[in-house]
């Protein structure tokens, strides 16, 4: 019994092995090609000949395409977006948890339905209001296409907030605190994963959405993200002689995710298996 475990356990972890190579190895190829200095789009090795850093120089002194500004211009909208996001989604989870109200019920039901379907559904509509309303091809509008749905995104922290005893709220009423003062000194407290997990998916929904800003933008490529800045410099003319650019523009564009994975790993898993736990 126990060899088969073991062999069990052996080739388990082999599998694993072998599927780890393959998610790392495209990863490894863009990091070589962002530092390689000779050839284009195709060659036939994998480690470059030569190393150079003059890729992530070209990404900010190329004047047709403006990384840097397109960094920033991410980097705004993701932010705001993050945190705009996570209070309101946050506000809306304790309320449904917490608060009883007519129609509660119902309210959940229909959110859920909504939840089905995906946004770029709405994504022309969207547009013609941002249109008739003058805010197309403005980093506003993209704060308030990413801000507007937060509130859908509620059933994981709702079933955060139902796992932390409501007890602890009657215990704080009887001392005459208010929800405020609840939601405030007691909930939000106990809420850190169920925080950093809403806001980590807040960050990343607008650091790597392409869809909604390649509608939204047109062709003010001063207002860019990174993910529409990116595709553009991959043209027939310039594909070629950008691509290294190009490779080393998604390396730089995934270090912050990353950083903050790393950093935020132990709340955002504890968020995630704590939110499932009840609906």
């Amino acid at each position: 019994m126990k060899n088969k475990k073991r062999r069990s356990r052996t080739l388990i972890y082999i599998v694993l092995t072998v599927l780890a190579i393959i998610w790392i190895l495209p990863i490894i190829w863009i990091v070589l090609t962002s530092f390689r200095a000779e050839g284009g789009m195709f060659v036939d090795y994998f480690i470059p000949h030569h190393f150079t850093l003059d890729n992530y120089k070209t990404l900010f002194t190329n004047s047709t395409y403006p990384f840097g500004r397109w960094f920033m211009n991410t980097l705004v909208v993701a932010v705001v977006s993050a945190v705009l996001s996570t209070f309101i989604t946050v506000v809306m989870a304790y309320s449904l948890s917490r608060l009883k109200f007519h129609w509660r019920g119902r309210f959940l039901q229909i959110a859920l339905i909504l939840n089905m379907f995906p946004g770029f559904m709405s994504m022309i509509a969207i547009y013609y209001i941002l249109k008739a309303i003058g805010l197309t091809q403005s980093l506003l509008a993209l704060i308030l296409v990413y801000v507007a749905g937060a509130a859908l995104g509620f059933y994981v922290q709702k079933g955060f907030f139902d796992t932390i005893p409501i007890s602890l709220d009657e215990s704080a009423m009887l001392d005459g605190a208010t929800k405020w003062d609840i939601f405030r000194t007691i909930t939000l407290p106990l809420s850190k994963p169920i925080i950093v997990y809403t806001t980590l998916m807040a960050f990343t929904g607008p650091w790597m959405d392409f869809i909604f800003a390649r509608v939204i933008m047109g062709d003010n490529i001063q207002n860019y993200t990174v993910a529409i800045g990116l595709y553009t410099m991959m043209t027939r003319e310039s594909a070629n002689s950008l691509f290294m650019a190009f490779a080393a523009g998604s390396v730089l564009i995934a270090v912050p995710i990353t950083i903050l994975f790393i950093v935020l790993q132990r709340f955002f898993v504890e968020g995630v298996t704590s939110g499932a736990v009840k609906g």
